[in-house]
């Protein structure tokens, strides 16, 4: 099919659809109930970058920036651009260890009810199988459908697949090759390259702009016609129940594209009788049309709509490098409480090797989640937000990349969420002493009727009294740990 037939395919669906190419149309369209409910899923960037492992993920932007250390390291390493270039990483990109059904057999254990790969990032490789881009991992590199792979495994384990796609920061990543003799020049290459737009004064804050004038970048309607066929091809052909953009769809010029592609993918989720979502960042969407992301950071209070926060457990790069390092458990099981007591879902990345396998560092985290989820997951799963998000001094900085270091929670700091008539309060640093709830105490709720308290992995109820002061727990201290542990209330 071509770019034309594609086009036109798009607008007979909208035509025919129940979501038309309209904020007015798609502000109706809920945010799916198994994604409230599940709160916990797995984000995947895998691709060419991990391959030199150097910096982060954007080692195809910063391998062509004299400003960068990458471009250094790359000339030392490699040589000079112009004749090792970012393409001919792909011959070294075999993934020959990758086997999908560990993968996500892993993921299961974690606790993880959604799975993410990025299908395409920044650099303009795709993952999966496209008749769009000749730059993709079916025909070189690994030579299979990554994307298609772990699709077909977490049907299997009953995971809801999903997909990411960053195909429309590639306009201008790979720009700064223009500016000296590099191959990103080289015609040959230019399918995969451009268009690598670049101008004098082409700054981040230009890049961010998100309403057109004079001195606005917007892409041109060539690449946003070509951005939504490949995106839509990839919804056709995949299905995922998320579809995940990065930060460029905010930029003026997609937005008419991103009605019409939302309002394609709807549809086609109501020709599969499935629920599905769209994540974004910044203004991209209206807070009703699809479900805001906030990157490696969180919210200070609770929405009053679903929301996301994607971080990884790698503090220095989505995609594997050799000078990573994690986050603890204890870090991501405290940020992940803290995320769903504010009515919100984390989705929790790794970064695996090229060579197809997942960090040892990772793996012990995503097992450690599980093995606390195994016990704590019901004050998790098909949660909703109470009356109040928690209690304590300590709280997350609002805002995108406030997450790297871990929160310092004492034993007066809890948070709450509620299911079923129970109350769950995690204490999210326990010291095995006596738990006062002052939030619960009785001259602040004196409606609120406690019969029973039980201690998620204790077999039997603790003992309790209340005061005009506070809630007094007794904790089981057989299960008390470093972890956050729950206490599971009864409220009438």
């Amino acid at each position: 099919m071509t770019t034309a037939d594609y086009l036109k395919q798009i607008d007979e669906v909208i035509e025919h659809g129940k979501y038309k190419a309209n904020w007015q149309s798609l502000a109706h369209h809920k945010t799916p109930d198994w994604f409230t409910e599940g709160k916990f899923g797995i984000f995947i960037h895998f691709g060419i970058y991990s391959v030199p492992a150097f910096g982060n993920e954007w080692y195809s932007r910063a391998m062509y920036d004299p400003n960068c250390r990458e471009f250094e390291h790359h000339v030392h390493t490699y040589g000079n651009q112009k004749d090792f270039g970012y393409k001919d990483f792909i011959s070294m990109f075999k993934a020959e260890n990758f086997n999908a059904e560990e993968w996500v057999s892993l993921f299961k254990e974690a606790g993880a009810k959604y799975v993410m790969p990025v299908a395409e990032h920044h650099d303009g490789f795709a993952m999966y199988d496209t008749g769009f881009n000749r730059w993709n991992a079916t025909a070189m590199g690994p030579c299979r459908d990554i994307v298609g792979e772990l699709k077909n495994a977490c049907e299997q384990k009953d995971i809801v697949f999903c997909a990411s796609t960053h195909r429309a920061e590639h306009y201008f990543f790979m720009n700064m090759g223009r500016t000296f003799d590099s191959d990103v020049n080289d015609e040959a290459y230019a399918d995969f390259y451009g268009p690598a737009y670049h101008c004098a004064g082409l700054d981040s804050d230009t890049l961010h702009q998100t309403t057109a004038d004079t001195h606005s970048l917007g892409a041109s309607k060539e690449y946003l016609e070509d951005w939504l066929v490949r995106t839509c091809e990839l919804i056709d052909k995949y299905q995922p129940q998320v579809l995940y953009f990065d930060w460029w769809i905010h930029n003026h010029s997609f937005k008419p594209y991103l009605q019409k592609l939302t309002a394609y993918y709807y549809n086609r989720a109501e020709e599969w009788g499935k629920e599905v979502t769209i994540n974004y960042k910044h203004e991209a969407f209206p807070p009703t049309v699809a479900t805001f992301d906030v990157e490696r950071g969180a919210l200070t209070g609770i929405s009053p709509v679903p929301w996301q926060t994607d971080t990884a457990i790698g503090k220095c790069s989505w995609g594997y490098v050799n000078e990573n390092y994690f986050k603890t458990s204890r870090q991501l099981i405290c940020d992940l409480i803290d995320i769903v007591s504010k009515n919100g879902n984390l989705l929790l990345n790794v970064g695996p090797k090229p060579d197809g396998t997942i960090t040892a560092e990772e793996t012990q985290v995503l097992k450690d989640i599980g093995a606390w989820l195994s016990v704590h997951g019901e004050g998790i799963y098909g949660t909703t937000f109470w009356k109040t998000f928690g209690e304590g001094e300590v709280n997350a900085e609002e805002g995108f990349f406030k997450d790297y270091d871990e929160k310092a929670f004492t034993s007066q700091d809890f948070r709450f969420t509620y299911k079923n008539g129970y109350l769950y309060a995690f204490q999210m640093r326990p010291d095995g002493n006596e738990v006062r709830i002052k939030t619960l105490a009785k001259k602040n709720h004196h409606d609120i009727l406690i019969p029973q308290i039980t201690q998620l992995g204790s077999n039997r109820p603790v003992s309790f009294e209340r005061t005009e002061e506070a809630l007094i727990i007794r904790p089981d201290t057989d299960t008390i740990t470093d972890l956050p542990v729950c206490f599971k209330i009864a409220i009438s």
